[in-house]
């Protein structure tokens, strides 16, 4: 199963459109406009609900984003202190980072180096376009929230 997530280039917020594999937009993602951190917003196109939010935790060295899913705080994601290359510690359900997350090309894998989803970045487009190719469709929101985290963290502290 497949999500596709487009950047809106014109817009004065973090607002991103996501697509199933048929091209139905499945989702949309916005960002508040007047807040201290990032605070990312994801929606249901079907409902109209919020089905999950990341807010990023103030003064702290590095970006690291709280994750929360029907309103419960289920995990985060801190960008880690390295040399050359972006990392990423997820603390939630074993999940790790694997792959290069500079050229975004990598996957989320389990405590076992199960895949659970493959993440890649399509560079001819107008604006940010992510491409998430999942094992389990129950990992989707989480999956989709963690991908816009890190999407977030790149932007934040200077970056």
């Amino acid at each position: 199963m497949k999500l596709l997530i487009k950047q809106r280039v014109f817009s004065w917020t973090d607002t991103y459109d996501v697509y199933d594999e048929n091209g139905n937009t499945k989702y949309y993602v916005k960002s508040e406009f007047f807040s201290i951190g990032h605070k990312i917003h994801v929606y249901s196109t079907l409902t109209n609900l919020e089905v999950g939010s990341i807010s990023e935790k103030i003064l702290t060295f590095l970006p690291e984003f709280n994750i929360h899913i029907n309103g419960s705080n289920v995990g985060s994601v801190r960008k880690q202190l390295t040399l050359f290359r972006p990392k990423y510690h997820i603390n939630y359900n074993g999940w790790n980072v694997t792959g290069d997350i500079f050229e975004w090309d990598y996957d989320v894998v389990d405590n076992f180096n199960n895949e659970i989803m493959h993440i890649s970045k399509e560079f001819l487009h107008f604006g940010d376009t992510y491409v998430l190719d999942f094992i389990n469709q129950e990992n989707e929101i989480m999956g989709l929230l963690l991908v816009i985290a890190i999407d977030a963290a790149n932007c934040s502290k200077g970056n």
